[in-house]
């Protein structure tokens, strides 16, 4: 035990003389008192910079690695203004100094804040380095109340070529318009805006109560049975239903009982059964293919190799002719990733068939009607047709020829402009493509009745000149059609 008491004693004393030698220089750091670690007698700086602390027993206690340069440049400054502290106005022409972020934490303010640069931001010297403050401050004073009028949080006011300047009486234009419309900076037309119908079906009888949405929902399916298509089905009463009703009576000759849940109930009957009925997810389903996203720009799109699903409740979705969140509503907890699982899906039974002489598409109502030889119904779609900036046609054209996913053949010189895609680009084909998975090509050129990637907005925002419907709906179509058949675009 001798020798170690030797060494410690030893160690000791040549610490006490470095001390002693540094005090003389003033380069020493004393603080009687210093009580973060207990009981401690004396701290100093060593001869490589670290705070060493020590008890009143002589015991080393602790030692802090050394603080940066910069707190004794700052304390040195300090020191040199004499150590004042401004607590009031500064008189006229004095600039304060200091940092913004944070308030001085002792009546010194520019003493060590306890911060240790290398242990917040790394070894890094370009972040170890940086000041703590963002330079000199220039006092003011805040104006007096009332000097200046209120101003009410605003959004800036929506104005360019396409809109009025504000104050004007153009109660359609809106922010919503130009956060959806990707022509409001004048290189594409206006394709998203929400559709005004000029001829809409009269509003019918919705179901009420508890089970409303249900109700409607089955109403819904009912009509897709009779080939009377509401678009998606999602259980909420609208443009789509009531132009699907209209037409389900022009085809049957009689009303169709809307609000009386009992005798839609024994239609349905009268159709294939209940509604709803159950699915159990299979492998193929899981397997997709599918994309992780399709990208908004055509450019990234046509590097994709297929334009697929992004999701096993979008297929299902698709198939089911239901939109995709109402699907997970009506199944929550759900996992649609597991092959197996069995959910709840609209029962929509089989596509209608007929051979197609005659299609109306009516600009008024936005909805696709099919016509037998003999002047019949035999289906109708809802859908989007053109825009104020890229009207459809008018007048008479006929069925060229259809595709069945077809490719997209993007070409700015012919039609709009997407971004800043200026070169011809081919899109792959896919339910997620720019024309979804139908194309039947009109004799006017550039123009079509095609599917969508987002049936949900069928109906209910505008296109770019063509006639866009759901997929299921322009696949039904499509197998009804031969080359030859006669579109008219009834105003």
């Amino acid at each position: 035990m001798k020798p170690i008491v030797a060494l410690c004693l030893s160690t000791l004393a040549l610490t006490t003389a470095a001390t002693g030698a540094q005090a003389q220089s003033g380069e020493i750091r004393l603080a009687q008192g210093y009580d973060q670690y207990g009981d401690v007698a004396e701290v100093y700086v060593d001869e490589s910079g670290r705070r060493v602390v020590i008890d009143s027993t002589g015991r080393i206690i602790a030692i802090e690695e050394p603080r940066r340069e910069r707190f004794r440049e700052r304390r040195a400054r300090f020191g040199e203004r004499g150590g004042a502290i401004i607590d009031a106005p500064p008189p006229p022409g004095v600039t304060l100094e200091g940092r913004v972020d944070f308030g001085p934490r002792s009546a010194d303010p520019y003493a060590d804040d306890g911060y240790d640069r290398e242990r917040d931001y790394g070894p890094d010297p370009v972040y170890r380095d940086e000041p703590r403050y963002d330079g000199p401050i220039e006092a003011a004073p805040l104006p007096d109340a009332g000097s200046e009028p209120r101003r009410e949080a605003e959004l800036p006011p929506v104005q360019g070529p396409d809109y009025p300047p504000a104050g004007t009486a153009d109660t359609q234009t809106s922010v919503d318009d130009l956060l959806t419309d990707p022509g409001a900076a004048g290189t594409a037309p206006a394709e998203g805006r929400t559709i005004t119908e000029s001829d809409p079906a009269p509003p019918v009888e919705a179901p009420k109560g508890k089970n409303a949405e249900a109700e409607i929902a089955a109403l819904q399916i009912l009509l897709d049975r009779a080939g009377m298509s509401p678009g998606v089905i999602d259980g909420r009463m609208g443009s789509n239903v009531n132009k699907a009703v209209a037409a389900y009576e022009e085809k049957f000759g009689r009303s169709l009982p809307t609000g009386d849940a009992k005798a839609l109930a024994e239609e349905l009957d009268a159709t294939g059964g209940p509604a709803i009925t159950t699915y159990e997810i299979t492998a193929e389903d899981v397997a997709g293919p599918y994309v992780a996203a399709i990208p908004s720009d055509y450019g990234e799109k046509a590097q994709l190799p297929e334009m697929s699903f992004e999701r096993v409740s979008e297929r299902l979705a698709e198939r089911f002719h239901m939109d995709e969140e109402f699907l997970r509503k009506i199944n929550p907890g759900a996992d649609f990733n597991r092959q197996g699982t069995r959910i709840k899906v609209a029962a929509t039974g089989e596509n209608v068939k007929g051979e197609v002489a005659k299609i109306i598409a009516d600009k008024g109502r936005e909805q696709v009607r099919a016509y037998a030889a003999d002047g019949s119904l035999i289906a109708a779609y809802p859908s989007t047709i053109g825009s104020s900036d890229t009207p459809s046609p008018s007048g008479v054209v006929q069925v060229n020829r259809i595709a069945f996913d077809p490719n997209y053949t993007y070409n700015p010189k012919v039609n709009f402009k997407q971004g800043s895609n200026d070169k011809v680009l081919t899109i792959p084909p896919g339910p997620n493509g720019p024309v979804g998975t139908i194309w039947i090509a009109l004799s006017k050129p550039t123009y079509g009745i095609h599917g969508t990637p987002e049936p949900s907005k069928i109906g209910k925002t505008n296109s770019h000149g063509c006639v866009r419907l759901t997929n299921w709906d322009a696949t039904e179509l499509a197998k009804m059609v031969k080359a030859g058949v006669t579109v008219e675009f009834a105003e």
